[in-house]
């Protein structure tokens, strides 16, 4: 009773422990029950750990009720900083047993042999069997240089032009290879392996070098946005830049998922 086990799946569990065992644990009669030799070693075995297992199940419960355990993700330094960490911040803030680990990767991860909750992605990079809910807009990216830079050069027209560019690198995690920056318009696709001076495996730096002038820079507008308005930086090939689908939040089916990260999902949940 005490573990909350009916006595009829108890009869079963003995039943079943006395078939692997070849050994009679009870002795039943109609009018009783009563272990056998066997039985009264097993119970002088086992009964000190009933309250240590009724104990664990009552903590395991908490877990299930309480917002409370480790909350682990990954992301894309632009993704972490823009749209995960705003929600983070407020929900350890109000949940003070709830704590987030937050893994900075520009890798297409596999969280579940990686044991992440979940991670943060661009809707079209994630698996057909994944859960994905969205976190933000759209999104839009921009190529963009400094006043001192085009001072040099004339701004390219269109995404071909940009052989003739010292082009800032982004160097990727997966094979070490470069990223190919992607255009669209009107329905046409097109790649465009860059070359320049500097490459970086951060968002960051490349912003900073772009700012300096030794270089194009290709990131989302969010990241270029106020340098735009200040006009510390310059837009190009700004009608070959569509809106793509913004980040999202993947993870696996989950029945029974935990208070904790139920909150995280809700609090990450872009609403129109």
């Amino acid at each position: 009773k005490r573990l909350g086990v009916s006595q009829s799946a108890l009869s079963q569990i003995v039943r079943t422990l006395e078939a692997r065992l070849g050994l009679r644990l009870l002795t039943r009669t109609t009018r009783r029950v009563a272990p056998t030799e066997a039985g009264e070693r097993l119970i002088r075995s086992i009964g000190p750990r009933i309250d240590e297992i009724r104990r664990e199940l009552d903590s395991l419960s908490e877990l299930r009720e309480k917002p409370s355990g480790t909350i682990r993700l990954t992301a894309s330094e632009h993704a972490a900083e823009t749209n995960l960490w705003p929600a983070v911040a407020r929900l350890v803030s109000e949940y003070p047993d709830i704590r987030v680990e937050i893994v900075i990767d520009y890798g297409l991860t596999d969280i579940v042999a990686e044991r992440f909750d979940a991670g943060v992605r661009m809707g079209e990079q994630i698996a057909k069997d994944m859960i994905a809910v969205p976190i933000g807009p759209e999104l839009r990216m921009a190529v963009v240089g400094a006043p001192s830079y085009f001072a040099q050069r004339p701004p390219p027209k269109t995404p071909h032009d940009l052989t003739g560019h010292n082009c800032i690198n982004l160097r990727l995690p997966i094979h070490g290879g470069l990223y190919a920056w992607e255009f669209e318009k009107k329905g046409r696709a097109l790649n465009v392996k860059v070359d320049g001076q500097l490459t970086f495996n951060t968002s960051s730096l490349m912003l900073k070098a772009a700012l300096e002038g030794h270089g194009l820079v290709y990131l989302t507008e969010g990241q270029v946005g106020p340098y735009l308005a200040d006009g510390r930086l310059v837009r190009v090939l700004a009608d070959w830049c569509e809106p793509f689908s913004g980040y999202h939040l993947y993870y696996p089916s989950r029945r029974q998922p935990t208070p904790a990260f139920a909150l995280l999902v809700e609090a990450l949940r872009y609403r129109r």
